[in-house]
């Protein structure tokens, strides 16, 4: 690649993945825990039960405070941001080396799965910690290359920002401070590293209010999550080795361990405070959810974040190597990423390969990842006209809200049944299983003691009313209808509706 044509590639670059990801974005339907995010945007708050409020509120900018509530709207701050963090990791990798380098950065950032599907077309918290996680690194990038201390204030800032999206923007300050502690501790002496620290702590005190305000319980929360002693399972630390090599392309990750040996070697052509500084950000940070997935369950993109900052070293091994080799091997991670996509999505709208095996009724489709997006539309409309018939017998109101027991599938029902309708979505368990449904509970005025409610059991994760409320909490629960999810012509799952006649115990508002 001539340099002239650098800037022209980034350009097309940026255009097709946001052109393929705004379609995929509109195309396929929400997640499950999008829907739940989905909540965070329509219940707005300082913090939530599960995450800070960012993801919320940046849905409610990119649709106009849900003005417009298509998956392609809730899920557009995703696609305007991995453009964004695209260009943002160009610059990185043009101050880490060069034009060049700054390239193969771009394009190897494409053709991550965790930073194209994840945070591109998905709306999570990473949607937001990206942008914010990019935005620091490049300020740290620029601080060490330059001294100048608005770099620093502004990576503080932009620290705090990473917080308020999720907790593990944390790790961008501890990979710093260990950074300075190992090899720069004359920073200490910086009084601009504390102002840096006193304005991202700043931006953390709406989640700390909301925590003082609720007994710390989304601290507690995620301090279960991240215990270290417990019951070894090695089958979840090596799920979550092959969940992060496919999460970040397996290309990606054979170069990104190439680099890294490289840069131990001292055979990387930059500046050593830069690789020390990427290097204790995000190795501890891969190491710690290995360490995790021994004990606790993990999820493969809780360490994305860490994988994205080894890409500029990458960048730096490809563009000092042969270019036609560079070539080749930025070619096939991107194939790696267009093949995935494409396999994934046939998947998801043919189900071409039999991921379920179960034969059960109430088991079918629980194997079945892709369903986790694919069949709530059709569960939505199908409701609609069972809610329409009962209505008109008068065995239900119209404005008889919808209950459910765990904060998923609860929240896929109220985007694609309940909101349609204009129904209430209420959670009717403990705060361990509907999560942020206890505050929406108290939002929309909580239970009616003598009132009906429908319930819906999805036999993706089939929980029978009957079996959980026991007949002692209403007087009467009754299957009217299943729903059958259909695929390619085939029954992939069901949606067993229920109607639960007379509320007798009403929950507690807050209840513990």
């Amino acid at each position: 690649m001539h340099q002239e044509n650098h800037k022209k590639t980034l350009i097309l670059l940026l255009a097709v993945s946001a052109v393929v990801r705004a379609l995929l974005a509109e195309w396929i339907e929400l997640g499950t825990d999008e829907a739940y995010y989905w909540t965070f945007a329509k219940y707005p708050d300082w913090s939530h039960f599960d995450h800070p409020g960012m993801v919320g509120w940046v849905m409610q900018l990119f649709t106009l405070n849900l003005l417009f509530q298509s998956e392609f709207f809730l899920r557009l701050a995703s696609v305007v941001f991995m453009t964004l963090n695209t260009w943002i990791m160009y610059r990185i990798g043009r101050e880490l080396k060069d034009e060049a380098t700054g390239l193969w950065s771009a394009l190897l950032y494409t053709a991550s799965v965790y930073a194209f599907v994840v945070t591109g077309i998905f709306i999570l918290p990473d949607t937001p910690l990206s942008l914010f996680w990019m935005l620091t690194f490049l300020m740290f990038i620029k601080y060490l290359k330059d001294s100048q201390n608005k770099h620093l204030i502004l990576a503080g800032l932009f620290i705090g920002l990473s917080l308020l999206s999720k907790y593990t923007g944390a790790f961008l300050w501890i990979g710093f401070l260990l950074y300075i502690l190992c090899f720069d501790r004359r920073q200490f002496r910086n009084p601009y590293l504390y102002l840096a620290m006193l304005i991202t702590a700043l931006c953390c005190l709406p989640m700390l209010i909301w925590n003082i305000q609720n007994d710390f319980v989304s601290f507690r929360f995620h301090g279960d999550r991240v215990g270290f002693f417990g019951p070894l399972h090695p089958a979840g630390f090596f799920t979550e080795i092959g969940g992060e090599i496919i999460y970040n392309n397996p290309v990606n990750v054979v170069i990104a361990i190439i680099a890294i040996i490289a840069a131990c070697r001292k055979k990387l052509p930059i500046d050593i405070k830069h690789q020390r500084f990427i290097l204790l950000t995000a190795l501890p940070f891969i190491g710690l959810f290995l360490l995790l997935s021994l004990t606790r369950p993990t999820l493969p993109h809780w360490s994305g974040p860490a994988y994205v900052m080894l890409i500029p070293l990458s960048a730096v091994w490809l563009s000092s190597a042969e270019t036609r080799k560079a070539r080749r091997i930025t070619a096939t991670a991107l194939s790696v990423l267009a093949l995935t996509l494409i396999l994934g999505i046939a998947e998801i709208k043919t189900g071409f390969v039999p991921l379920d095996h179960h034969t059960e009724p109430t088991e079918l489709g629980r194997d079945d990842i892709t369903l986790d997006v694919y069949g709530w539309r059709q569960a939505g409309e199908k409701f609609a006209e069972i809610h329409q018939q009962e209505v008109a017998k008068g065995n239900m109101q119209p404005d008889d809200a919808i209950i459910g027991h765990k904060w998923f599938p609860t929240a896929s029902f109220h985007y694609y049944v309940a909101r349609p309708l204009g129904l209430k979505m209420l959670g009717y368990g403990s705060l361990k299983s509907i999560h942020k449904y206890m505050w929406i509970n108290d939002i929309d005025g909580g239970f009616e003691k003598g009132r009906n409610y429908w319930y819906l059991a999805d036999s993706h994760f089939f929980l029978d009313p009957k079996e959980i409320y026991k007949y002692t909490n209403f007087l009467n629960i009754k299957q009217i209808a299943i729903i059958p999810i259909e695929r390619n012509g085939k029954t992939v799952r069901n949606i067993y509706v229920y109607e639960c006649e007379s509320l007798v115990y009403v929950p507690k508002l807050r209840e513990y």
